[in-house]
C-alpha cells in the first residue's frame, strides 16, 4: 500500500497557512479514510481535518500549536512495514522555519490552577461561548481571569493564556502609569483581514446605493410569527435574507462575480452572513436561500452564527457565497456601507430598525425605518441595476406577506 501524505489543507479561498490546534489521533493509531485526524485553526474557523487514506499514523511532523503554510507535509500514513525514511528526509530538508515563541513578560502571572466553578457563578462572568467551553474542558476558573476582549469580555486567548501561564495581550486595557502605547500582535483572523481588505477595496471599483425601508408591517409580522407555538424565532436579518434571495432571482446580474475576462452569473443564491467575533469578522455561507422558506432560513442562519462564534464551521461553509449581507442593526447604527468580498459582485449593509418621525398622508407620525446600502462592483453591474434590485428588496420588506410564499 502506498504512503499517504497528510498535508496542511486549504480550507478556505483566502487561507495561506494553518495552525494545528490538537491531534485527535496519535502515532501508531489505525486510520480509516474519513477519520478526523486533527483540528486546524484557519483565518476563519477551527476545522476538523479528515484522512484521505487508510493505514497507520506513522509520523506526526507538525505538532499542536505549530503554524505552517498550506500544502506543508504534516504527517504520514502507511502500513507498519513500509519504509518512510525517504519521506521523512524529504520533509526535513525544506521544512519551514519554526514559528518564534515569544517569551513571557517579566511580570507574567503564575499558571492558574484548575478549579471547579459553580455553573451559576460562571454564568455571571462576561465571557464568549468558546472561552467558556475551553475553560470548562481545562478546569480554568473564569472568575479569576481578566478579559482582554471588548468591554473586558473573556475570550479564547485569555483562557489559553491562563492554561500556559502567559497572559494574553489585551485589546483595550487600562494604560499603566508612564506607558504611552502598546503594540498588540494581530491574531490570525485579524491578520487575514488586514491582508485581504486592501486587495478587496483598492482594485474593486465600488459604488453605493442607499434606500430607506418602512419596516412597520415587517416588524408586526415578525412579532406575530414569534408568538406561534413550535415555530422558530424570526429575526430582522432572516427577513432581509429571504427578501434578498427572492430579489436576486429577479435580478441575476447582481447575483454575479467578476472573473477577469467574463462575468459569472449564478442561478442559485448562496448568501454570506457576516458574523462578528472577538477576533474579527467571519462570513459563513447559507446555501440555496432561494429554495428555503423563511422558517428554514431562521433555523439554519442561527445555527451557522452559533457555530461561527464557536469556530466550529465546516470547510464547505467558509466559501462559495454569491452575495453577502452585513447587519449592524443590533448596535444602533443609522447607516453604513460594507466592503465587497471578491469575487462577489455586491454586499448589502443593513442598519438598525429605528423609530423616527415620518410624514404620511395623515400628517406627522412615528414609524419604523431601516437604512440599507448596497455596495456594488462597477465591473459587474451599473447603478440602475443595483437600484432596481434594491427597489425589489424594499418592496418585499414593505409587503412582507410575500416573504411567506
Amino acid at each position: 500500500m502506498a504512503v499517504t501524505k497528510v498535508v496542511m489543507p486549504k480550507l478556505s479561498e483566502a487561507m495561506e497557512s494553518g495552525k494545528i490546534i490538537k491531534w485527535l489521533k496519535r502515532e501508531g493509531d489505525r486510520i480509516q479514510g474519513g477519520d478526523v485526524l486533527a483540528e486546524v485553526e484557519t483565518d476563519k474557523a477551527d476545522v476538523e481535518m479528515e484522512a484521505f487514506g487508510a493505514g497507520v499514523l506513522r509520523k506526526i511532523l507538525v505538532h499542536a500549536g505549530e503554524k505552517v503554510p498550506v500544502g506543508t507535509l504534516i504527517g504520514l500514513i502507511a502500513e507498519p512495514g513500509e519504509d518512510i525514511a525517504a519521506w521523512l528526509a524529504g520533509a526535513a530538508a525544506p521544512a519551514a522555519a519554526p514559528q518564534p515563541v515569544t517569551p513571557p513578560p517579566p511580570s507574567a502571572p503564575e499558571p492558574v490552577a484548575p478549579a471547579k466553578v459553580a455553573p451559576a457563578e460562571a454564568a455571571r462572568v462576561k465571557a464568549s461561548p468558546l472561552a467558556r467551553k475551553i475553560a470548562a474542558q481545562a478546569g480554568v476558573d473564569l472568575r479569576v481571569l481578566q478579559g482582554s476582549g471588548p468591554g473586558g469580555r473573556i475570550v479564547r486567548r485569555d483562557v489559553e493564556g491562563a492554561r500556559t501561564g502567559v497572559a494574553a495581550a489585551p485589546t483595550a486595557a487600562p494604560a499603566a502609569p508612564g506607558v504611552e502605547f502598546e503594540d498588540v500582535p494581530l491574531s490570525q483572523m485579524r491578520g487575514a483581514i488586514a491582508k485581504r481588505m486592501p486587495l478587496a477595496k483598492a482594485p474593486v471599483p465600488h459604488f453605493y446605493v442607499t434606500s430607506e425601508i418602512a419596516m412597520d408591517r415587517a416588524w408586526e409580522l415578525r412579532e406575530e410569527l414569534n408568538l406561534l407555538e413550535g415555530q422558530p424565532k424570526i429575526s430582522v436579518n432572516d427577513l432581509v435574507v429571504r427578501a434578498c434571495a427572492l430579489a436576486l432571482l429577479r435580478h441575476p446580474g447582481v447575483n454575479a462575480a467578476f472573473q477577469g475576462e467574463s462575468i459569472r452569473v449564478f442561478h442559485r443564491v448562496h448568501v454570506g452572513i457576516a458574523v462578528a467575533l472577538d477576533e474579527g469578522l467571519i462570513t459563513p455561507v447559507l446555501r440555496d436561500c432561494h429554495a428555503k422558506s423563511l422558517a428554514q432560513i431562521a433555523v439554519e442562519s442561527r445555527d451557522l452564527a452559533e457555530r461561527a462564534r464557536a469556530r466550529k464551521l465546516r470547510a464547505q461553509e467558509l466559501s462559495g457565497a454569491t452575495f453577502s449581507i452585513s447587519n449592524l442593526g443590533m448596535y444602533d447604527v443609522a447607516e453604513f456601507s460594507a466592503i465587497i468580498n471578491p469575487p462577489e459582485g455586491a454586499i448589502l449593509a443593513v442598519a438598525s430598525v429605528r423609530r423616527v418621525p415620518v410624514v404620511t398622508d395623515a400628517g406627522l407620525g412615528v414609524g419604523r425605518r431601516m437604512a440599507v446600502t448596497l455596495s456594488c462592483d462597477h465591473r459587474v453591474m451599473d447603478g440602475a441595476m443595483g437600484a432596481r434590485f434594491l427597489q425589489d428588496v424594499k418592496r418585499l420588506l414593505e409587503e412582507p406577506l410575500r416573504l411567506l410564499v
